[in-house]
């Protein structure tokens, strides 16, 4: 076997800059602020953060309209908070993943300010998607943004522009050698700043094919990235690959180019792509040898509570990403996607966390959602995502589960902030701070820092290895609601039904996702190894060990 790589098992923390916690008083979280608390990431069990956008930005989509990807935004700090940050975390033992946007750049990034003042057929204009219409007064074809909307914007020339997401994004042309040589100056900028990875936004998206063609689908492509919509995976799925715009071929040669870079450096520098791809087996051409490390696996990000579909979708992903000698990615939520308790229930979201984060391979875990924070409910007025403007207010968008982190105190903002933080953040939360739930055993962040110890290794014959070989699948669905598989000598049993489920067997409950780790841990000590019959209460998960 190979010697490990660090981001091979590695427990990932999301931070949403904007929300983890402002330490000057303007409502909104900084790089400063991020640093006072890495403590808090590294106690918790995580190897490594990934930053979501901190870069220049007119702030139209959360950050991720860049208009400078080589300097921090004034709102979030400097260069050199940002060097401190880096320097502080490795000094944790905290690993470095910042986000790339190479899909589309701000329209206040000085290149498309420049095409703008350029004529048609201009250098500058091929930077990005510059199309006549089919008529004076119609784009080039019918693609409709994943925002809402037309996917094009008419300028005053009478050209048009392509910006699959909100108008202020146009889109990258990745023919164009501007924005092949632009984007390795941003790599290696961050690396050698002390970055260690990279999270590539909208890793699908960079090609387009048939760019002056019209695409029909009868489900409504405004829906195809929707995870607001109640969809089934297979429809979800076929949206996804009937889109011309989304995992061209194309794409590869980037990657395959961009892991030359990686590989020049004298230190492991990784990357994970954000690619939402149909049929699965799509996703596995991300992670060749010779591409990129990591694919992200979005399947349990959209996956109901139930036993079937939770086993098709690892088992299906051990399978595939495995089969290439890959490793697997899991996370349950992130900044795009509605929390794991609003989508799942609370009890429930304790017992996927466990489930889960008990597989091989590299974990993911979105800032909140070691405290159980849901989805706040916001008013119209407060709202900010560009997706609820865009749709007249039919989506809601993602701002919900965008609100500033809850840390310490009785009344909101609970510590986030001296001033108005930039998302209210709910009254409702006072129960759910880091302060109230730190120490307090039944909590969900103690819940965590227990599991991310245990996934970690129990001792040497239990520990959490990186291969996908050693799971064993022990219960498959078969009516009941109960799944569970083992590696080594630790076997994680998930109940999905409403009724509790008995069980026999030889071995120690260590964890349990309906009592504090502390309590169970020490309530199992007391029992002998010997056969014995288990009482699964419902939708919990348990670790057994022997």
């Amino acid at each position: 076997m190979s010697k490990s790589r660090w981001w091979e098992s590695a427990v990932f923390y999301q931070i949403y800059p904007r929300s983890f916690l402002d330490s000057n008083g303007d409502g909104e979280g900084d790089l400063a602020g991020i640093t006072s608390r890495l403590s808090h990431v590294s106690d918790l069990g995580a190897d490594a953060i990934w930053l979501s956008p901190f870069y220049t930005s007119p702030n139209h989509d959360g950050g991720y309209d860049v208009a400078d990807p080589r300097d921090v935004d004034p709102r979030h700090g400097t260069l050199a908070d940002a060097k401190i940050l880096f320097d502080t975390a490795h000094q944790l033992g905290l690993k470095i993943l910042v986000d790339v946007v190479p899909n589309h750049f701000s329209d206040e990034h000085v290149w498309f300010k420049a095409a703008l003042k350029s004529p048609k057929g201009s250098p500058e204009r091929a930077r990005f998607h510059f199309l006549d219409g089919k008529t004076p007064t119609t784009p080039p074809n019918n693609w409709i943004s994943l925002f809402g909307g037309s996917a094009w914007t008419q300028v005053d020339d009478g050209q048009w522009y392509l910006h699959l997401f909100d108008s202020s994004q146009p889109d990258l042309n990745w023919e164009s050698e501007d924005i092949k040589t632009d984007f390795e100056k941003t790599l290696r900028f961050w690396i050698d700043l002390g970055a260690d990875g990279f999270r590539i936004d909208v890793a699908h998206g960079l090609v387009k094919e048939n760019i002056t063609q019209d695409h029909y689908d009868p489900q409504g492509l405004s829906n195809a990235l929707r995870l607001d919509v109640e969809m089934s995976a297979e429809a979800r799925g076929k949206l996804l690959a009937s889109v011309p715009f989304f995992d061209r071929d194309g794409v590869h040669e980037i990657y395959r180019h961009w892991r030359t870079i990686f590989d020049s450096y004298d230190r492991e520098i990784m990357a994970v792509a954000e690619a939402w791809v149909h049929p699965p087996e799509r996703a596995t051409l991300y992670v060749r040898p010779d591409e990129l490390q990591q694919v992200f696996n979005f399947d349990l990000l959209v996956a109901r509570f139930d036993d079937r579909e939770i086993f098709d979708c690892i088992d299906r992903t051990l399978t595939l990403i495995g089969g290439v000698g890959a490793n697997p990615t899991w996370a349950l939520s992130n900044h795009d996607t509605p929390r794991l308790v609003s989508r799942m229930g609370e009890k429930q979201a304790r017992a996927m966390a466990l489930f889960t984060y008990g597989l091989p391979g590299a974990a993911y875990i979105f800032q909140g959602q070691e405290l159980g924070l849901p989805d706040a409910d916001l008013l119209d007025s407060d709202r900010q995502d560009p997706a609820f403007f865009r749709t007249n207010g039919v989506q809601k968008g993602r701002d919900g589960a965008r609100i500033p982190l809850p840390w310490k105190g009785e009344n909101s903002p609970f510590g986030f902030t001296t001033g108005k933080p930039w998302l209210p953040i709910p009254q409702e939360w006072a129960t759910k701070t880091f302060e109230k739930q730190s120490g307090d055993g039944s909590s969900s962040l103690e819940m965590y820092r227990e599991l991310l110890k245990f996934r970690k290794g129990l001792n040497p014959t239990t520990s959490l290895s990186r291969t996908v070989d050693n799971l064993t699948w022990t219960e498959r669905p078969n009516g009941s609601g109960l799944i569970a598989y083992k590696r080594g000598n630790t076997e994680i049993i998930l109940n999905t039904s409403d009724s509790a489920i008995e069980l026999e067997r030889t071995g120690e409950i260590v964890f349990s996702s309906e009592l504090s780790a502390v309590n169970s841990a020490q309530s199992a000590s007391s029992d002998n190894s010997t056969s014995r019959k288990i009482v699964l209460s419902p939708l919990t998960a348990i670790w057994v060990v022997g």
